[in-house]
């Protein structure tokens, strides 16, 4: 089992950047595949962004294409969210999760069996 716990979240303007971690703990993070996921209030969480475990392969979701980036380093055993040109409508508490050799099809059903704790992003106008 591998423990996950997201930090960088945080209070910006519209228009900045935020930069969210995942880290991980227990397992290395090198066979996971990773999603990054947000539920704003009153709305069902969902799916933002992928990346593979193999190939490094990455997919998003329309409302952030352009403007997030997500990206791992394995050798720190993290996950990242780069986030800019951020909206009041990304207001949301943000999530990470993570399947061992998960597919695409998973991680955007949400389907993983590991997930973080949640970290909240505020975009004020």
């Amino acid at each position: 089992q591998v423990q996950l716990v997201e930090s960088g979240g945080g209070l910006v303007q519209a228009g900045g950047s935020l930069r969210l971690s995942c880290a991980a703990s227990g397992r290395t993070l090198s066979t996971y595949s990773m999603g990054w996921f947000r539920q704003a209030p009153e709305k069902e969480r969902e799916f933002i962004a992928a990346i593979m475990w193999s190939g490094g392969s990455t997919q998003y979701a329309d409302s952030v294409k352009g403007r997030f980036t997500i990206f791992r380093d394995n050798a720190k055993n993290t996950v990242y969210l780069q986030m800019s040109s951020l909206k009041p409508d990304d207001t949301a508490v943000y999530y990470c999760a993570a399947a061992r050799y998960g597919a695409l099809e998973m991680i955007r059903t949400q389907a993983l069996p590991n997930w973080g704790q949640g970290t909240q992003v505020t975009v004020s106008s």
